[in-house]
């Protein structure tokens, strides 16, 4: 689990794993993110154009921003300043976070590789290769097809498609966060300090913008679909496929390309499957996020430091005091229960897709096995999907978990038939649990109840009652 999400850094003589840690950074490490040229002095990792270390360094933040700049880039610095400063919106300015995460993609993953529109080509072999997947699950789940289109995406169309999933994801953490920096100024205070209050929530929806912003844009160079962290993160029924990210996958697996397109194709259709047929798994899984919004505590003990001592001659105490760590977020229990919900949840949702598609795949496709083997590792090296949903709410998918859970649905299947493993997805107090998956099998021979038969009486008796007020 990672204590820094959206890379509010520990202080320096406390990193939290590191030179590994600078490795792992999901934005690849580089001027403006997290864990690149600003290291834990920079804990909102963000950087202006022409570099973060100016004439004067840390003392001087205003010349770290300016100092080294050539005319051209000076117009772009001051745009971007102005865009922080006019910032009025929610607590992550999400224009920002588009600009930078298409200029991101734009720039090319670090092997050289140009984004480029998708041709006919490939949509056809997308659309073909989705068709043929979802006739394939018809035999290895109860759960009929949720793809009601298929598509071929381009990384700049994936980030175009995922930002609102984005959006509902980080704004209820940046939320709590945004709310600290008003709530802990004393009321006497509120509106004298209003102009500064402002300002601060101005650049730290820029920050977060454009910190969120980089990671998508490098996340949009790694994945091959619209579900590869186990969220829907495009729009409803729409099974999509990156050609480019999937032939970059494949290149040294020394597999057929086609063999590849429908495998990954088999995992796309059936999480369009489950999220569209299990109408409360959605809102469960947003919903863990926001508890651990809820359970955010905010360090304010620097922000009140800061703000008694403040002088408006020197604007600059509030940056040093950000570039400090002020908003670095405590571990609470709330949060620890909520991102332990949501682990479990992913890790089923992973576990049950992997036990379907390699019962759909492996008498039909040679490299079946081998494939299922390479994405169970693409995980548990701490793949990107995986690190920037950490980076983002504090969140890693344990790779041991999503094996346990494979390995439960497949006891189930054989235990129980497709049926009566699917039938679980009914109501979420029907799914195993994190203590299941340490005992898969006391879990399918345990006496399931029928949450049916309730429902049943729940909605007789609610039609005996309206039928009683009629009669009045």
């Amino acid at each position: 689990m990672s204590d820094t999400p959206f890379g509010f850094g520990l202080p320096p003589e406390e990193p939290e794993n590191g030179d590994e840690g600078k490795k792992k950074d999901p934005a690849g490490g580089g001027q403006g993110s997290g864990g690149g040229q600003g290291g834990p002095a920079n804990p909102f990792g963000f950087g202006f154009p022409g570099g973060g270390q100016g004439p004067g360094g840390g003392d001087n933040p205003f010349a770290a921003i300016f100092g080294s700049l050539n005319p051209t880039d000076l117009g772009a610095a001051f745009q971007q300043l102005g865009q922080m400063l006019s910032y009025e919106g929610g607590p992550v300015n999400w224009d920002m976070a588009k600009q930078i995460a298409r200029q991101t993609v734009s720039q090319g993953t670090q092997d050289g590789t140009k984004d480029s529109s998708v041709g006919p080509a490939e949509r056809a072999a997308v659309e073909e290769a989705v068709r043929l997947a979802d006739l394939w699950l018809d035999g290895s789940t109860s759960l009929p097809s949720g793809a009601g289109t298929a598509v071929a995406w381009s990384r700049a169309e994936w980030v175009e498609a995922t930002l609102p999933a984005w959006q509902q994801l980080v704004d209820p953490v940046a939320e709590r966060v945004g709310v600290a920096m008003g709530d802990v100024l004393p009321e006497e205070m509120q509106a004298v300090a209003g102009p500064l209050i402002g300002m601060m929530r101005s650049m730290g929806g820029a920050m977060f913008g454009q910190q969120i912003g980089q990671a998508v844009g490098v996340l949009a160079g790694e994945v091959v679909g619209s579900t590869d962290i186990g969220l829907p993160l495009g729009p409803a029924g729409k099974a999509a496929l990156l050609p480019l990210n999937i032939e970059a996958f494949g290149k040294d697996l020394g597999v057929p390309k086609d063999e590849i397109r429908l495998y990954l194709a088999l995992r796309e259709a059936a999480h369009q499957r489950l999220f569209a047929h299990v109408p409360w798994l959605r809102s469960h899984l947003f919903g863990a996020v926001e508890g651990y919004a809820r359970g955010i505590k905010v360090d304010t003990s620097k922000l009140e430091d800061v703000v008694g001592q403040f002088d408006p001659a020197h604007p600059e105490q509030v940056q040093e005091a950000l570039q400090q760590g002020m908003f670095q977020p405590e571990e609470t229990p709330e949060q620890k229960a909520a991102l332990a919900r949501l682990e479990t949840a992913l890790a089923l949702v992973e576990g049950w897709v992997d036990a379907v598609v390699h019962d759909a795949a492996r008498n039909r496709l040679t490299s079946a096995n081998a494939l299922r083997e390479t994405l169970r590792r693409r995980r548990a090296s701490g793949g990107p999907a995986e690190q920037t949903f950490a980076t983002l709410i504090g969140l890693q998918l344990r790779p041991r978990r999503l094996r346990d859970a494979s390995r439960l649905w497949a006891s189930l299947t054989d235990a129980r038939g497709m049926d009566g493993r699917d039938g679980l997805w009914a109501h979420p107090d029907m799914l195993p649990t994190a203590s299941d998956l340490d005992d898969p099998d006391g879990f399918v021979h345990r006496e399931q109840l029928d949450f049916s038969e309730l429902d049943k009486m729940l909605g007789d008796a609610a039609e005996g009652r309206d039928g009683d007020d009629t009669e009045k």
